[in-house]
């Protein structure tokens, strides 16, 4: 068994067999900015996309790297293509992930969303998905992400983003990834309940389409009704299904996960919530590290 085997038998056992959650890093083009001022750094620090990314990089090089960071309490983390072309602390992104800290890691992989139609928001094309996915393997990942958005229960739109979700998953599973399925439900959406419902059914009929080695992640927003992915999360083709925080605080999506018994958080802005560049090391670690900690509790019910 080759050494690149030989770390995805060992990554997929840790996803399946271990306590924790998984990190998002993956703040993209649009989301770069606010993620950006949230931590304390604003938009007049910089004057283009190039020193805005070396921004973010130094954000994230601050988390993975700091000593609270690892895989006693994190599954995985997902990074942004950008991330996987730089390096932490001399070593490439995903590399130093997985050997140095035991993290699983994942790539986000979709382009952004299309104009809402039949009130969702279907994923941008991804002509070279192939040639990302091929540099993913080359660098060692694990598996990936893709996101869309669910506005309202409309029948037709989920159905079209379900079907574009596992259409995709099917290309990345072909080159031995692990696809996170996210259709994401916009929290606000004053058709919530009835989104969840025509999601559930949706990705439970094309979870019966896949073969027995075909296995996913699926990546939801908390619903509405506790427990109401079940279903999902005891599937034969299901790895995990995990939480985004969708714009909820940390405190109510911990809430919320810890009363979704299997469901484990993935989330973005809540794990990152408090901190800031202006804190010192110290301050900085005793705010992460409480943040993990709670996610971490939140995951294992």
């Amino acid at each position: 068994m080759s050494n690149d085997s030989t770390a995805s038998t060992a990554m997929l056992a840790k996803v399946i067999n271990e306590n924790g959650f998984i990190a998002a890093l993956d703040q993209s083009g649009g989301s770069t900015p606010k993620a950006l001022a949230l931590y304390g750094i604003a938009n007049s620090e910089f004057s283009s996309d190039e020193q805005m990314y070396d921004l973010v990089h130094q954000m994230r090089t601050r988390i993975v790297t700091n000593s609270v960071f690892n895989g006693d309490r994190i599954l995985g983390a997902i990074l942004f293509e950008n991330t996987l072309d730089r390096e932490f602390q001399g070593k490439s992104a995903a590399h130093y992930l997985w050997q140095e800290k035991q993290v699983v890691p994942f790539l986000k992989v979709d382009k952004g969303l299309c104009d809402e139609s039949n009130d969702v928001q279907l994923m941008k094309a991804m002509p070279e998905l192939d040639s990302l996915l091929d540099k993913a393997v080359a660098q060692g990942v694990f598996g990936t992400k893709m996101r869309s958005v669910i506005k309202l229960a409309n029948q037709q739109g989920i159905n079209d983003i379900v079907a574009q979700q596992f259409k995709v998953a099917k290309q990345i599973l072909a080159k031995g990834l692990i696809p996170i399925i996210e259709p994401e439900i916009d929290i606000n959406s004053p058709e919530k309940s009835a989104a969840e419902a025509l999601l559930k059914t949706a990705l439970l009929s094309e979870l019966e389409k896949l073969s027995i080695e075909q296995k996913v992640i699926l990546k939801l927003t908390l619903p509405e009704s506790d427990d109401f992915y079940a279903e999902c999360i005891n599937h034969n083709n299901i790895i995990k299904v995990v939480a985004l925080s969708g714009g909820y605080t940390r405190e109510q999506a911990n809430i919320k996960v810890a009363a979704n018994h299997g469901m484990i958080a993935s989330f973005s802005r809540a794990l990152t919530e408090g901190l800031s560049a202006k804190q010192s090391d110290k301050e900085f670690t005793l705010m992460l590290d409480s943040a993990i900690e709670s996610i971490f509790n939140a995951s294992n019910t």
